[in-house]
C-alpha cells in the first residue's frame, strides 16, 4: 500500500466524503469545524460583482469574501481569474464565523486560510522525493499547473512530465485529471514546491516488461528522422521504426514489435497502419510503497547507454 501526504488534499477530494458532508450538514457541525480549524469543501455556485464567492455546503449557502478567496488576492499578487474560475467547482475553506442573515444561517468562510494551512504544512514537512496527489488545473505549452492541496498551485514543466517528449502537456493530461507528482524541492521564501512526474511512470525495464516481440500494439509518432520514426509505446518508452513518408508527429499508429534489446534500451518496430486519433491515455504509475523516492534510474542495470537519473536530496 502506498503512503501519500493527504492531510490537505487537492480541491474536490473531500467534497463527497462522509466526514465532510456530516460537518456541513448542521450548525453544530460547522461550529465544531470552526473551533477545530478543520478544512471543509463545498461547491462555489456564484461570484458576485465584488468577486465574493457563494458556496453551497450541505443545506446552507456560505460566502467567501474576495480577500479570502485565494492566497495573494489581498496583496495583489494573484489575478482575479483565480476567483472567477472557481465557479461551478469545489473549493476548500475553513469556517470563520457561523452568522445569521435575515433568519438564515450564512457561514463566513476563508479559502485563503485553508491554502495557508496547506502551504505551511508542505513547507514544514515535505521532503524531496515525496509523492503527492495532485489535480491538473491548467495547461500551458511550457507545463502543467496542478493543485497540490486546497488549491495551492504548482507546476510540472513539460520536460519533466515524461521521458517521451511531447509538444504540449495536453498530449498527456486533461484539466481536472487526478494524477501523482513527486517533490523535487521546496522554496519556502517563495512559497513554492518544485515538482516532477516522469519518475513515477516507470523505468525502461518496468515499461518494457509489458511488451514482447511479436506483439502488435498502438503507439504515437513522437519524432521523425532520416533514419527512422520514433514511436511512443507508453509515456516512458519508445521504439524505432523504419522510415515512412506518410507519417507526421502526433499520428497514432499500430506497430509490430520486431525485437527488444534491454542492453541497448532499443526496441525495433514496424509500422502497420495509421489509426484514428484519440485523447490522452490513462496513465500507469509505478509508485514506491513508502510514498517516497530516494533515487530513480531509467536505464536497466548493465545497459551500455546512460539514461535519465534523478537523485532526491
Amino acid at each position: 500500500m502506498v503512503k501519500l501526504t493527504t492531510l490537505f488534499p487537492p480541491e474536490g477530494r473531500l467534497l463527497h466524503t462522509e466526514e465532510n458532508q456530516a460537518l456541513c450538514a448542521t450548525k453544530a457541525g460547522l461550529i465544531r469545524a470552526m473551533e477545530g480549524r478543520r478544512v471543509l469543501e463545498g461547491k462555489a455556485v456564484l461570484c458576485d460583482a465584488e468577486h465574493n464567492l457563494a458556496v453551497t455546503l450541505g443545506p446552507f449557502t456560505g460566502y467567501i469574501p474576495r480577500e479570502e478567496a485565494a492566497l495573494g488576492i489581498a496583496e495583489g499578487n494573484t489575478r482575479e481569474i483565480a476567483i472567477l474560475s472557481r465557479v461551478g467547482k469545489p473549493v476548500a475553506f475553513t469556517v470563520e464565523a457561523v452568522e445569521q442573515e435575515e433568519g438564515l444561517l450564512r457561514p463566513r468562510l476563508s479559502r485563503r486560510s485553508a491554502q495557508t494551512m496547506a502551504l505551511e504544512h508542505l513547507m514544514d514537512t515535505l521532503e524531496p522525493g515525496t509523492v503527492l496527489p495532485a489535480t491538473v488545473s491548467h495547461l500551458e505549452p511550457f507545463g502543467a499547473f496542478v493543485d497540490i492541496g486546497c488549491g495551492v498551485p504548482s507546476m510540472i514543466s513539460i520536460e519533466r512530465i515524461s521521458v517521451s517528449r511531447i509538444p504540449h502537456p495536453d498530449r498527456r493530461f486533461t484539466v481536472g485529471q487526478e494524477i501523482y507528482a513527486v517533490a523535487m524541492e521546496t522554496c519556502p521564501e517563495l512559497g513554492r514546491v518544485i515538482l516532477s512526474h516522469r519518475e513515477l511512470l516507470g523505468t525502461w525495464q518496468e515499461n518494457a516488461a509489458r511488451f514482447s516481440a511479436g506483439m502488435t500494439v498502438p503507439g504515437y509518432v513522437r519524432g521523425i528522422k532520416d533514419y527512422g520514426i520514433f514511436v511512443e509505446l507508453s509515456p516512458n518508452l519508445s521504439g524505432l521504426a523504419e522510415p515512412r513518408g506518410d507519417l507526421h508527429e502526433g499520428d497514432r499508429v499500430s506497430v509490430y514489435i520486431k525485437a527488444i534489446f534491454p542492453d541497448r534500451m532499443k526496441i525495433k518496430l514496424l509500422v502497420i497502419e495509421k489509426l484514428p486519433p484519440e485523447g490522452p491515455q490513462p496513465l500507469t504509475y509505478f509508485l514506491p510503497p513508502s510514498g517516497r523516492l530516494d533515487r530513480w534510474r531509467y536505464a536497466p542495470e548493465g545497459c551500455c547507454k546512460t539514461g535519465a537519473e534523478t537523485v532526491f536530496r
